[in-house]
């Protein structure tokens, strides 16, 4: 959201409903986490630059030649994610996280992703959830799984610990930024954290 004073702009709202997920444990709502799809994301720059201009008329101009910019920058960015996970072999292409945060980006990037928990990351998972991760990993042979910068990694260890239990080698693969980017370079800014996230899932699952 876009947020000045009492201005609060949806910035998804020029993008096709019907390209937006819709998980069906949130009963008609769409899946927040947009931005996972950079491609996507890379559309809401009109929309900030129009809530700009309009709250400034006198830098309209300026506002709408760096949302031009930036788009581009993003897009190029998109086919450069693209490109890179091109590189982690099909069977390998299972992404493992604490919570459902990546499902635009399994779609953008055609990667399989499962999430411990579902999208809000307030209820704990249970054992069965534990063990169902676990299972999946063994029978498929997935070699690491990953913990997320805002989501206690606790859940995530347990399934680690079960899966090693059978006797299956797995590690963490890192740690991915979802809900929040991180407060240092590269990872302070939208860009850093895609780059960061995309290099840290094909050095693991690669």
């Amino acid at each position: 959201m876009l947020r000045h004073s009492e201005a609060v702009v949806a910035v998804t709202e020029s993008i096709d409903p019907a390209r937006l997920l819709v998980p069906p444990e949130l009963e008609g709502h769409h899946d927040p986490h947009v931005w996972f799809d950079v491609g996507l994301w890379a559309e809401t720059t009109t929309v900030v630059a129009e809530a700009l201009a309009e709250l400034d008329p006198a830098h309209a101009p300026l506002f709408r030649s760096r949302a031009r910019a930036y788009r581009d920058a993003l897009r190029a960015l998109h086919e450069e994610v693209k490109r890179d996970l091109a590189t982690i072999p099909s069977k390998r292409r299972v992404l493992l996280t604490s919570h459902d945060a990546f499902r635009y980006f399994g779609r953008a990037y055609d990667l399989e992703v499962r999430g411990l928990q579902g999208i809000s990351t307030v209820d704990d998972p249970g054992v069965n959830d534990i063990q169902e991760m676990a299972e999946l990993i063994r029978k498929r042979g997935i070699r690491a799984l990953f913990v997320e910068s805002s989501v206690s990694p606790k859940a995530i260890r347990a399934v680690l610990e079960w899966v090693r239990r059978t006797g299956h080698d797995v590690r963490i693969g890192g740690t991915l930024f979802s809900d929040a980017m991180g407060d240092a370079p590269p990872t302070d800014t939208y860009v850093g954290m895609v780059r960061r996230n995309t290099r840290t899932i094909v050095e693991a699952l690669r």
